[in-house]
């Protein structure tokens, strides 16, 4: 499997000339999910559901499909019916040759006013790669590659390295970063891999590794 690193939360995954793409919102790049074979989405904040990206996607290749909570599905599936799959926690599919099942529920807090939102997390041929959206929700079974969004509204980095110490991947790879500046780079990029307790890394946006 080849991972991708598209701006922000944004991913590719390609694996027998197939290609599943997470979370291509509006800070990430305006073609970033053209040439899916299928997409997911995590939840409907704009920084990883940009709707008029999405229905171009779809109408570029009639063969995609998108898999994603409720709150995404309703507003996409009237026009591509059949080809628009509501999730939730606990379910399981399989995606342009991915098998992926879901984890999690809510949107992590960020702020106690602010009501919280639906949000899922997709783990990825049997722990390959997890993605878990905005909230730091554990599998529970054993994760390889980890995307950690290491900077939001609703975290902190003594969160994130927490959270690197209860999943206990193999390795993280840093996503949720558009806010981050270059300055403060250094320091989270230190903290995380001296406190997380595993390999940690951070791709710039189009590069990729083997999985």
């Amino acid at each position: 499997m080849r991972l991708t690193k598209m701006s922000h939360a944004c991913v590719r995954l390609e694996k027998d000339g197939r290609t599943l793409v997470i979370d291509p919102g509006g800070f990430s790049e305006q073609d970033a999910a053209l040439g899916a074979d299928a997409v997911l989405v995590t939840h409907e904040h704009p920084d990883h559901f940009d709707e008029g990206r999405l229905r171009a996607a779809l109408e570029a290749a009639p063969g995609a499909e998108i898999w994603t909570l409720r709150s995404v599905a309703e507003q996409l599936s009237a026009a591509f019916p059949g080809r628009v799959r509501t999730v939730g926690h606990g379910d399981t599919f399989t995606a342009a040759g991915f098998d992926v099942e879901v984890h999690g529920e809510l949107h992590a807090v960020i702020h106690p006013d602010i009501p919280r939102i639906t949000n899922v997390g997709f783990l990825v041929d049997d722990g390959a790669v997890f993605h878990p959206g905005d909230a730091l929700t554990v599998p529970g079974r054993p994760v390889d590659t980890l995307l950690l969004p290491v900077m939001a509204p609703w975290n902190k980095i003594s969160e994130v390295i927490d959270y690197v110490r209860e999943v206990k991947p193999r390795r993280a790879i840093d996503i949720h970063d558009a806010l981050l500046t270059d300055l403060a780079r250094p320091i989270y990029d230190r903290q995380i891999g001296a406190l997380g307790g595993t390999g940690h890394g951070r791709l710039t946006p189009g590069e990729a590794t083997d999985l």
